[in-house]
């Protein structure tokens, strides 16, 4: 069934400001700011009226069954971003080794991930941090990193890097669990 128009709205945040022009997003807050763009989204994305631009709407035209979870998507992306610019995201990930002690470098002002020694391999595996995401060493807990920024895309993204450069190769996934995995998600700044 086709629907006429399908629209969603949602309240933008204190402390963070919106800008749209023509499906260009830019989102900044105290933390920095976002650019986002939905160009590629059949969408309208516009400040509600008499909401003093606290209010954005995002409405699709002529739409119905898959095509309208656009909407949703759209919306999502912009509440990461408004909590990126607020909060931030933090992700933990774990070294899991059997026998061969995992070592990881964080080089690059801590942009760049070496991983050595993976299963006693003498490759240098090489990971960059993608956009504004910091890695970190865990102060307090052994064999753990903190992947740390404002856009989530850029820190899952950098962190399933991460993940899929020590994939195990020619052998039973299910014995050798070796690897560096997410251990936990959150915001930088705790509530």
């Amino acid at each position: 069934m086709k629907f006429t128009q399908k629209r969603q709205t949602f309240d933008i945040v204190d402390g963070v400001t919106f800008a749209i022009k023509s499906r260009a997003v830019k989102v900044t807050g105290p933390r920095g700011s976002l650019e986002l763009s939905f160009k590629h989204m059949p969408i309208d994305i516009f400040f509600e009226e008499g909401s003093d631009e606290r209010k954005v709407v995002v409405e699709k035209w002529f739409t119905g069954g898959k095509a309208t979870a656009s909407i949703r998507t759209c919306v999502s992306h912009m509440e990461n971003a408004m909590t990126g610019v607020t909060k931030g995201f933090e992700y933990k990930m774990r070294f899991v080794y059997s026998h061969f002690p995992i070592n990881v470098s964080i080089t690059n002002g801590a942009k760049r991930v070496e991983i050595r020694n993976f299963l006693g391999e003498k490759v240098i595996r090489v990971v960059d941090a993608l956009k504004d995401t910091t890695v970190k060493r865990s102060e307090d807990v052994k064999d753990e990193i903190v992947l740390s920024g404002n856009d989530i895309d850029a820190v899952s993204r950098t962190c399933a890097l991460i993940q899929n450069i020590c994939a195990v190769k020619n052998k039973d996934i299910r014995k050798f669990l070796d690897g560096i995995y997410v251990s936990a998600k959150s915001t930088v700044v705790k509530d």
